[in-house]
């Protein structure tokens, strides 16, 4: 059969399962960042995960009657046609970085401002979910629109299609600083979640070639990273985790 590739698509023989996990932000904690399992999905490991997402909204509408706002994952392996799926009937953010070879085909970049077509640079105004469509302007104090000669018949508004590029635009452009703070601080919270369940859990030790006990195993995971949320949440600790590593001040004994 082969053995298990480091990540998914690489060779077409696999053994054993993995554990696909959506985990939903506890927003009100203020102490440090808490993350909780909301769905988990026990399969073979030659199923990439972006086949999991669209299951996962929908299992969330279904039992929980509850949709997130924005989902943030790893590179660009979830199809466009699920984000465009994902935007449109539920109105849910999709976010991802763009991978290398989809760079290289791409007109916009992460890292530089939409521009007119005179070079003017332009800021996001927002998204308008009933068209689909993105909005930009000029910044006000940075503008030069009073020096170009099209002024008289510019808009000063420009409108874009959301499906232009579903991995760059989607529900928020990924040339924003909205987009960029949460595709790399927000996706790097839940190397923690997974260092626990690896680790303290001992999933990292265990290779399982049934389904059934994969399933019976991860459930039991969450059940023990959902206890110790509710125990956090009911006793939030007195100071934070880092709190010995700050620095303080304090009088020398001078005379």
């Amino acid at each position: 059969m082969g053995a298990r590739s480091l990540k998914p698509g690489h060779t077409r023989f696999f053994v054993g399962y993995k554990k696909h996990t959506l985990r939903l932000w506890i927003s009100g904690f203020e102490h440090f960042v808490l993350l909780t399992p909301l769905v988990t999905w026990a399969a073979p490991a030659s199923v990439p995960e972006g086949y999991l997402l669209k299951p996962s909204i929908q299992y969330c509408q279904r039992r929980l009657d509850f949709v997130p706002d924005i989902v943030v994952g790893d590179m660009g392996y979830i199809h466009q046609g699920t984000k465009g799926d994902l935007r449109t009937r539920w109105n849910v953010a999709m976010l991802t970085r763009m991978k290398a070879d989809m760079k290289a085909h791409c007109q916009y970049a992460e890292d530089q401002p939409l521009r007119c077509r005179q070079g003017q640079s332009l800021q996001w105004l927002g998204y308008d979910s009933s068209d689909h469509f993105h909005w930009f302007a000029p910044p006000a104090k940075e503008a030069l629109c009073g020096c170009c000669w099209e002024q008289s018949a510019c808009p000063k508004e420009f409108a874009l299609s959301a499906d232009t590029h579903e991995t760059f635009f989607g529900m928020i452009p990924l040339n924003t600083s909205l987009a960029q703070r949460l595709v790399t601080s927000v996706r790097s919270w839940i190397e923690p979640s997974q260092s626990f369940e690896k680790n303290q859990l001992g999933l990292k030790k265990m290779f399982l070639n049934s389904l059934q006990m994969c399933w019976i195993v991860s459930l039991l995971a969450d059940s023990a990273a959902m206890l110790r949320v509710l125990a956090i949440l009911k006793k939030p600790p007195a100071k934070t985790l880092l709190a010995d590593l700050f620095p303080t001040q304090f009088e020398l004994p001078f005379d």
